[in-house]
């Protein structure tokens, strides 16, 4: 796991003079999972730009350990050159914005730092058609990383995964914890039967067996994580929300129907949930768009998660300047 710790050690090597070795588990954008969808994202890819590193890139590491510190919206992120000619000569095409005749700014890999203010270290000079993706790759893989022949773009986050507990391992939970890892949250399942709570239905998320759903309370959440309700036929529903609004999580959501909404707030009640917390949680939970299959509510509950999470990272300002910038 990459620390600011580590990213000191690293600059404080570059600085003294000595090689380093960055390793896939810190920068997971290498190795062997990411080279099966891309071969230029392999292990000795990262080996490669390890081994020309300065101490020229040493300011890299040292801003983006401050990022760490600050809690900043940021990325590591690496200019991965296949083809050094085709890297420096691709130039633009009709559809894209102009970046002028320079394609890249040299055929050699590069490590930089970004975050989401669009502030860029690197150690050496890079080109404005860098710039454009360097930005860009501040998503993960996005729509331009592979935009021009020659050289691909990767990155790391340097800021935590917003956890997400799914109190109860349904088929729908099974579902939504796919989902919720491919957009990237970090995803626990509660259950009490071994049968469903298992690494088989779940092997991307972390899997809590209870002996009985009223030991919740063993179990901590932080004020920052989301709560998604989705216990087999819905059977403990009450104890999942009384949890999430005793641990004060950012967001609650509960799956169902207004008439058993209303026993389960009943329910809620006598667990000592008050009518203000009971206001907090969102039901039925997911964004509206007529999902009925199992897949389909997944699909809607993740959709929901993935905006609570843009509204808590960003600023009114912010969100109302990207909203105009795709002209809604």
């Amino acid at each position: 796991m990459l620390t600011q710790e580590k990213l000191l050690s690293i600059a404080s090597q570059l600085r003294a003079g000595k090689s380093v070795q960055l390793a896939t588990d810190d920068f997971p954008c290498f190795g062997q999972k990411p080279a099966l969808i891309d071969p230029r994202r392999h292990a000795f890819t990262l080996a490669r730009i390890s081994s020309r590193l300065t101490v020229q890139d040493a300011c890299v590491f040292e801003r983006a350990a401050q990022a760490m510190a600050e809690g900043d919206l940021a990325w590591i992120g690496f200019k991965i050159v296949a083809d050094a000619d085709q890297a420096v000569s691709n130039t633009d095409n009709e559809v894209t914005k102009r970046y002028g005749a320079q394609g890249s700014a040299d055929g050699q890999d590069l490590v930089f730092f970004c975050n989401d203010a669009k502030e860029i270290v690197a150690g050496r000079q890079w080109s404005p058609r860098d710039t454009f993706q360097m930005k860009d790759v501040t998503r993960g893989p996005a729509m331009h990383t592979d935009q021009f022949p020659g050289l691909t773009w990767a990155s790391v986050p340097l800021f935590d995964q917003v956890r997400v507990w799914l109190v109860g391992a349904s088929d729908c939970a099974v579902e939504t914890a796919a989902l919720a890892h491919h957009v990237g949250f970090k995803v626990d399942v509660v259950d009490i039967d071994p049968e469903f709570a298992n690494t088989a239905r779940f092997p991307q998320a972390t899997v809590h067996l209870l002996d009985s759903f009223d030991d919740l309370g063993s179990l901590v959440a932080d004020p920052k994580d989301y709560v998604c309700v989705l216990t087999r036929g819905h059977m403990a529903d009450p104890e999942g929300c009384a949890w999430a609004v005793a641990n004060e999580v950012h967001y609650v959501g509960m799956m169902g129907c207004k008439g058993k909404n209303t026993r389960v707030e009943e329910l809620c009640a006598a667990r000592g949930v008050t009518p203000e917390q009971w206001a907090r949680i969102k039901r039925p939970i997911g964004l509206k768009f007529g999902a009925k299959t199992v897949a389909e509510l997944a699909i809607a509950i993740v959709a929901e998660l993935v905006d609570v999470r843009y509204q808590q990272r960003y600023s009114q300002e912010a969100r109302d300047k990207h909203e105009a910038s795709l002209g809604r």
